[in-house]
């Protein structure tokens, strides 16, 4: 077996290996339907490539010559999934197929696939649990007629795994650790980042290094704030959703559509349009003259175009939160803010110096108050520009911190559970003009109600606009 140590082999060839096994201190098969789903989905996606890589599997090789065994140290839940989709094809597909190499191919493949079911002992009720469901939904996939042998040749032949087989079990459990620990360390904003290169139309390969130059120049720090702070908050909440924490299980909402593969929807076409406008509009000879270019007019709530457009996304948003924040968070107190080239008026500079300067300002729960709040001045500017933008200030300062006077604690469940329940986000989402924010109607606090026992100068601010008594 020293030919397959480190090397890339196919999905037909890694269930044709022999003496496969699951040792006993493996943890039990958690894959749901939901995994299977969205491996389906990439099968899907990426059926046009030459090759398609599904991950790794380690091997610990022991045994004697003459019966080498392969335990699978990493790796299960991907191996299992394929062997139940393979078996679910030899099912509904076998007796149907015209190629010749795909029925061969099968009809080899069952008795060793069968043979490892046979002698594996799945001890846990969640294994055989979501080993028969995931079975299930992998045969009513597969049966029905849009999966075809243009499939199942992909999923043999040409979707493939990277072997690691290592002799010594304390070696292959050293590499595993390794290899997780490496996931670990993984940021969400690189899983997109790999996600999106990987979604580039092959005319536009050549921008690559282009589109992500600004995202190679920025910290991971600032990545890492920018989605999870603002950009996935504000999407979640907008869409009504829940928004505590961004990581690795949340990316796919920064995962969009493929305008090379998907169909003509009407959904699309308005994306579509502008995508090649806006590329049209940039390429003509008048723009060398008057260089005047078009960016694309994203919005925080739309559809993500992958590829190119989402590293054009990401700056845009990186750029407009950095100034809106920047020109919020300026200490002078003795000149009007500006923000975006808007000079405030008196009341909301008042404001933004107050929150940048009162005591108490760096507790936690203010931090996430804070936060609250620059999430809603992001959001309306993103949607009405800097229209009716000192009072919309107002209206979201007395909105976002009767959250903080009303709570002696604010954790992070309290933001996300407030926001949930009057959702700012979602009137600004739905509302055509600034108007219906600025005309939202806001409970004056009753002195009663004020739990926030240092909060004295946002108190002071309350009262001097008279939502206090």
């Amino acid at each position: 077996m020293a030919q397959l140590d480190k090397s890339i082999i196919s999905v037909k060839q890694l269930l044709a290996l022999p003496n496969l096994s699951i040792p006993a201190y493996q943890r039990p098969y958690k894959w749901t339907q939901k995994n299977l789903n969205e491996l389906f989905t990439d099968l899907r996606e990426y059926k046009d490539k030459s090759a398609y890589r599904l991950g790794s599997v380690v091997f610990h090789q022991h045994g004697d010559h003459n019966q080498r065994q392969l335990d699978i140290v990493d790796g299960q839940q991907r191996t299992l999934t394929l062997l139940l989709i393979v078996l679910a094809v030899i099912d509904e597909k076998l007796s149907k197929l015209q190629r010749q190499d795909l029925k061969q191919a099968l009809i080899a493949l069952e008795p060793t696939i069968n043979a490892f079911m046979q002698h594996q002992h799945f001890s846990s009720d969640i294994s055989h649990q979501n080993l028969h469901q995931n079975f299930l939904a992998a045969k009513r996939i597969v049966a029905r007629n849009d999966f075809n042998e243009t499939d199942i040749d992909f999923l043999l032949n040409r979707c493939q795994l990277v072997i690691f087989v290592l002799d010594d079990v304390s070696e292959a459990f050293q590499f595993f650790d390794s290899q997780n620990a490496r996931g670990r360390d993984l940021e969400p904003h690189d899983l997109l980042k790999a996600y999106h290169l990987r979604e580039f139309a092959d005319a536009e390969n050549h921008l690559k290094a282009q589109s992500v130059a600004h995202w190679e120049g920025l910290r991971s720090d600032d990545l890492a704030s920018l989605f999870a702070n603002y950009l996935y908050r504000i999407r979640r909440w907008a869409q009504g959703k829940s928004a505590r924490y961004f990581g690795k299980n949340q990316v796919s909402l920064f995962k969009g559509v493929n305008l090379d593969r998907v169909g003509h929807y009407p959904y699309v076409e308005s994306l579509r349009i502008a995508h090649h406008f806006v590329d049209d509009y940039n390429q003509q000879y008048q723009r060398k003259v008057d260089r005047q270019m078009m960016g694309f007019p994203f919005h925080l709530d739309q559809m993500i175009i992958n590829g190119r457009r989402f590293f054009e996304m990401a700056e845009h948003y990186q750029q407009q939160v950095s100034a809106i924040v920047k020109g919020e968070y300026r200490l002078d107190d003795k000149q009007p803010i500006q923000i975006l080239g808007t000079t405030l008026e008196p009341l909301a500079s008042k404001i933004l110096h107050t929150l940048n300067s009162y005591p108490e300002r760096t507790r936690t729960g203010d931090r996430y108050v804070r936060v609250m709040f620059d999430c809603a001045i992001v959001f309306y500017l993103d949607k009405f520009g800097a229209d009716g933008l000192s009072q919309a200030i107002e209206k979201l300062f007395i909105w976002a911190y009767s959250c903080r006077i009303r709570q002696q604690v604010v954790q992070l469940a309290t933001v996300d559970n407030y926001v949930l329940t009057k959702n700012v986000f979602s009137l600004i989402k739905h509302s055509v003009g600034p108007n219906e924010l600025l005309a939202w109607p806001q409970e004056a606090i009753k002195e009663s109600e004020n739990k926030n026992t240092k909060g004295d100068a946002l108190v002071k601010l309350f009262k001097e606009m008279k939502y206090y008594e």
